[in-house]
């Protein structure tokens, strides 16, 4: 889960880099690097599993905390609105904030049914939900130690989605995609193309598009495939977090024995 969080923290220079970003070749860490609403909401869906809360009080109230951290236009409109309905969003918000899902439930019929419950008070249109699907399943059954050709087969049969394309051949012509259907594709490819947790993020964000939230779902999958992540990158990560947020990440951790 917190691969999701340094993914997002990493690209959040990037996400609307002039000219886009089309390198692997990039700092991960810079005095502009900071968490965006990626992170923000990523944790309100861990708090609420944690506390077995509702899902849409625990988003609104996180988003009410921290309201500058870029959030969508709909997605503002809805947290301040009583009551709140959804508003028919295929947007990759659903599937950056999920990861926490993976972890958390034990078959393959609850992470969907769960990531489906997480995003369906929002992204009711079902692109939307099946973005949150795709990726909460890409964590589960990455930490449960299935292969990339298993866990690619698997999303693509599922979704429908084109994992056969190369990162190399997508690059030059790939431009800034907000929704699900142009984006959890392309971050999934990040992740079955890389050699290590640190190579995902830097093939998500060498896409040059919203680099941000596709490190956020490549990192998220990386993460509970490899297992670790260089100590240096965690601690410099964890600086750009106010304690209280560290302390959901290690609560987390600690209930469902991740290592970071």
């Amino acid at each position: 889960m917190f691969g999701a969080i340094i993914g997002d923290i990493v690209g959040s220079v990037y996400e609307h880099a002039d000219p886009p970003i089309k390198t692997k070749e990039f700092k991960l860490f810079s005095k502009e690097s900071t968490f965006t609403d990626d992170t923000v909401l990523t944790l309100a869906i861990a708090e609420a599993i944690l506390f077995k809360w509702d899902y849409p009080f625990n988003i609104r109230r996180f988003a009410k905390k921290y309201p500058a951290c870029g959030y969508e236009t709909h997605f503002k409109v809805w947290t301040y609105t009583d009551p709140p309905k959804p508003y028919n969003s295929f947007d990759n918000g659903s599937a950056m904030r999920v990861s926490s899902i993976g972890y958390a439930f034990d078959t393959v019929e609850e992470v969907l049914e769960e990531a489906e419950k997480s995003a369906i008070f929002t992204h009711n249109h079902p692109e939307g939900v099946k973005g949150a699907q795709a990726a909460a399943l890409a964590v589960f059954l990455a930490r449960t130690d299935h292969s990339k050709r298993e866990i690619g087969m698997e999303i693509q049969k599922r979704f429908g989605y084109n994992l056969t394309r190369r990162i190399d051949d997508i690059r030059e012509t790939y431009t800034f995609d907000d929704t699900c259907q142009g984006s959890v594709p392309e971050a999934m490819m990040c992740f079955l193309e890389s050699t290590d947790y640190v190579d995902a993020v830097r093939l998500a964000i060498s896409l040059g598009g919203d680099a941000d939230t596709l490190a956020c779902i490549a990192g998220g999958i990386a993460h509970a495939y490899y297992k670790s992540i260089p100590a240096e990158i965690v601690a410099t990560a964890r600086f750009c977090l106010p304690e209280v947020l560290r302390e959901i990440v290690d609560a987390f951790s600690e209930v469902y024995e991740i290592s970071i």
